[in-house]
């Protein structure tokens, strides 16, 4: 297969093949530096990357696979990293895993995903118009570059930690309300989303803290503080996470006490409706019967016997108050 031609620009890169095929590489190139973004790679950009780069091919089939776990391999001249990072999906109600895939080298930086993650694509677009951006981003090497790119993916998870928030509090409301109707499924929605979410973030925990000793040789800064206060915001949200499945647990549990309880209040009302009514019933059926009975012939029987029933139904509704059953 040909190396695909490319012609590049300063803010960019616009790719031909000579073919009807197009790869979808762009790039940005400034201060000795050139990153490279792909969006949705498919076989023919990893094709690309095996002839213009030496990465190894188990590296590149990870760029297209689903299901890699986050993790960074060390290479004499280059890192292979793999990141998730989460991503809402309306529809659905849960938050999904997105990779990030990221080869970083000596003056060169090359990201790979699906282009649903905004500020990667945002910032991508950024320092191909801004050049002040530009300039500060890549000032500093491929590390810094890497660093900026992961902190505001990292910053990216706040907001849907805190919609994970106001949705629990909503069910919170719900389930102190008069209508709990609906209540089960919301919080079983909470408890998929937060399980998710924990999915993602468990793993990044570990690659995040390893950075700084292995892409110290890719930046001229220090980058010591810089990775300990990623992290410290990477253990946050984690600790978040961890208590919003504390509370969503014992929600659950609420929820479970409150309709239980409300069931037993139920079932007591309607029991001491069928127990007073139960002797009504045999006083009505006595009377139904077809024999003498007593007052039968009077035409007061009807006003008798509905007399009893109120002394019937008074005397029991007396007897379960003094025994504090209702």
């Amino acid at each position: 297969m040909a190396v695909p031609r490319i012609r590049k620009k300063k803010a960019g890169a616009e790719v031909e093949t000579g073919a009807e095929m197009k790869l979808h590489v762009e790039s940005v190139t400034a201060e000795e530096l050139t990153w490279v973004n792909i969006e949705e790679p498919t076989r023919l950009e990893t094709d690309y990357l095996a002839q213009s780069y030496p990465f190894h091919p188990l590296d590149l089939d990870d760029c297209l696979s689903r299901i890699q776990r986050p993790k960074i391999d060390v290479y004499d001249d280059y890192l292979f990293l793999v990141f998730h990072f989460p991503v809402f999906n309306p529809e659905a109600r849960v938050t999904t895993p997105s990779q990030v895939s990221v080869f970083i080298g000596q003056g060169y930086l090359i990201t790979l995903h699906k282009g649903d993650l905004k500020p990667l694509v945002k910032l991508f677009n950024q320092c191909q118009t801004d050049e002040e951006i530009r300039q500060e981003h890549f000032g500093q090497g491929s590390g810094y570059l890497l660093y900026r790119i992961i902190d505001r993916l990292v910053d990216y998870c706040i907001p849907i930690l805190n919609k994970i928030g106001v949705n629990i509090e909503e069910v919170e409301d719900n389930i102190f309300s008069e209508s709990m109707r609906g209540t089960v499924r919301e919080i079983s929605t909470l408890r998929r989303d937060v399980i998710s979410f924990r999915r993602i973030i468990w793993p990044m925990r570990a690659v995040i803290g390893s950075m700084e000793s292995k892409i110290r040789r890719f930046t001229k800064m220090d980058m010591e503080v810089y990775i300990g206060d990623m992290t410290d915001h990477v253990d946050k949200l984690w600790d978040a996470l961890d208590e919003y499945k504390e509370i969503i647990e014992g929600l659950s549990d609420t929820h479970d006490s409150l309709a239980t309880n409300r069931t037993n209040e139920v079932v007591r009302v309607l029991t001491t409706i069928a127990t007073i009514l139960l002797p009504l019933t045999v006083v009505a059926s006595l009377y139904g019967m077809n024999i003498p009975l007593p007052f039968q012939s009077s035409p007061f029987s009807f006003v008798l016997v509905f007399v009893v029933w109120i002394v019937i139904a008074c005397g029991m509704l007396y007897f379960f108050r003094r025994k504090r059953w209702i």
